[in-house]
């Protein structure tokens, strides 16, 4: 009864663990990394052939997008997860299947010419579509044994249409525990989705940290903070560029676009444009709609009774083909522009970029998570300019981040989750954060709350039976970061530009004035004395 983390362990993407019961080898999640990479993911320590069953929390890529490739290496197990969760790997698994296919196509085009080996795709589309026919669905709730000694169960965590805590009772021999994976909890109070539910009971958990050091604001009036951005931006004669997450958040927007419009809070611009430049975020909303019963929340479901859909509106534009996302940014009434991928690091929102960040009319407003190293970020720190497509783009548009519709519990509320598991756990292992958070996180666990918790690195093994670590893994790096560790930061470097500038100027003074040379010299062995005493 093993249990071995292998990834989203000090980092916020890849979510991948892997469990032995009684002789069955289950995988939990199997995501794609994305942003920066920091730290190495340990492989799968048995060949996906091997493999009894895959247990998916919900269908975000960085907790699904490997799954194909378990196929195209010989899985013919069952995927289980929640029945919306199936439904949105339908078409989120052959988009990512699609983009590896277009990425191999461009990198071949590059390797021909310059007479390089040819580059493999990831997986195909094939890998996906069979991947596909492997899903099992599941309802909420329902206790269903999997194998002799395996009986799993998937609460609503109320984060992503179907998202799911996952629940396993596990048996071997005469040893019984409860292992508890909490996915990606949501957010209390969000549209749409329902709050989180609670677990009552666990033996072990298995808890993400991806707010863990900190609290969200108080929850403003999000429709009417928005309302203001579109209304400023439109009044200076610019667009709205909203990077946003496909599946989720791009369904909450439009939610709270109908709302802007039914209100009328925006004035002077008429009934103006709302594009959705995405197939992927188009055809999630069709399923957040066939799905409305699962984890629609009361106010949704109010909307639905009296014939209004909560997430369609007039001059509403869902763009599917290359062509119609070009004509965007030709279309020169204002308007607002959702495009994918939410941290802008791939797809049609970077064309969108190229063409607005220059602007200081428009504004590029933020409403999800950046994680460190992605271009998001990179603009939320404030950068001054990116490089889009080999061009080098200044950035004067209003970069905007909206607080208050993050898809994460924070920290109070992932507290609270997993403090209502009573008894208090065995163990409570920390995942799902950057690195620091989910230190500091899993100390605060341990010390305000009397939890036995660590934040375990990937390649490290924990025996549920005997209630202890097998091996417990060191950090070890990406050669990405080592690299980058060991290069000056920005800071560092522009100290030594302001090193040379000096030295530059010293060397102008021969021949300046006695005093005028003291008095420098007087300044600088001030200066150096005063740090040295730091």
């Amino acid at each position: 009864m093993q249990l071995s983390f292998l990834g989203a362990l000090h980092e916020v993407t890849g979510s991948c663990s892997y469990l032995e019961v009684n002789g069955r080898k289950l995988l939990i999640d199997y995501g794609m990394e994305q942003g920066k990479d920091f730290f190495v993911n340990q492989p799968i320590p048995v060949p996906a052939m091997e493999l009894d069953a895959v247990l998916l929390t919900h269908a975000h890529i960085d907790h699904s997008g490997l799954l194909p490739l378990l196929n195209k290496q010989g899985f013919t197990g069952k995927v289980h997860a929640t029945i919306p969760t199936c439904n949105l790997c339908d078409i989120m698994l052959r988009d990512s299947a699609h983009i590896q296919e277009f990425e191999a196509e461009w990198r071949n085009r590059k390797a021909q010419r310059g007479g390089r080996e040819p580059y493999e795709p990831l997986y195909t589309m094939a890998h996906a579509q069979a991947l596909i026919k492997q899903f099992e669905p599941h309802e909420y709730d329902e206790r269903r044994t999997l194998f002799d000694g395996i009986d799993v169960r998937f609460t609503d965590a109320g984060h992503l249409l179907g998202s799911a805590c996952i629940e396993l009772w596990l048996r071997e021999g005469d040893v019984e525990k409860k292992l508890v994976f909490s996915g990606d909890l949501g957010n209390i109070n969000q549209p749409l989705l329902q709050d989180p539910c609670y677990v009552e009971q666990a033996d072990y958990v298995l808890i993400e940290s991806t707010y863990g050091d900190r609290a969200h604001e108080v929850t403003p009036d999000f429709a009417k903070a928005l309302a203001a951005i579109l209304q400023r931006t439109f009044d200076r004669g610019g667009d709205v560029i909203i990077p946003s997450f496909a599946v989720g958040r791009t369904q909450e927007l439009l939610y709270f676009m109908r709302h802007i419009k039914d209100e009328a809070l925006v004035q002077g611009h008429g009934d103006f444009i709302v594009y959705v430049d995405s197939p992927l975020a188009n055809a999630a909303t069709r399923v957040f709609t066939q799905n409305a019963r699962f984890c629609l929340d009361a106010e949704a479901k109010k909307l639905l009774s009296e014939g209004i859909n909560p997430i369609a509106f007039s001059n509403l534009i869902a763009t599917e083909t290359a062509d119609e996302s070009k004509l965007i940014n030709v279309d020169k009434r204002r308007k607002v522009i959702i495009s994918a991928s939410g941290m802008c690091e791939a797809g049609r929102i970077k064309h969108h970029l190229k063409h607005h960040l220059w602007d200081a009319k428009c504004s590029v407003v933020f409403v999800g998570y950046q994680a460190v190293g992605s271009l998001g970020r990179s603009l939320l720190d404030g950068v001054k300019s990116v490089k889009l497509f080999d061009e080098k783009v200044r950035v004067a548009a209003e970069i905007v981040q909206l607080p208050g519709i993050s898809g994460h519990a924070d920290v109070n509320k992932l507290i609270d989750w997993v403090t209502h598991i009573q008894p208090k756990p065995q163990h409570v292992f920390v995942n799902h954060g950057e690195s620091d958070v989910s230190d500091g996180f899993s100390q605060r666990l341990n010390e305000e709350f009397g939890l036995t918790s660590s934040a375990p690195y990937s390649g490290s093994v924990f025996d549920l039976g005997n209630n202890a670590y097998i091996t417990l893994a060191p950090p070890v790096a990406t050669q990405k970061a080592q690299k980058a560790a060991e290069e000056p930061t920005p800071a560092y470097k522009r100290l030594l530009a302001a090193l040379e500038r000096l030295t530059a100027l010293v060397k102008k003074f021969p021949g300046r004035a006695n005093r005028e040379v003291d008095t420098l010299t007087r300044a600088l062995d001030a200066l150096a004395d005063g740090w040295e005493r730091m």
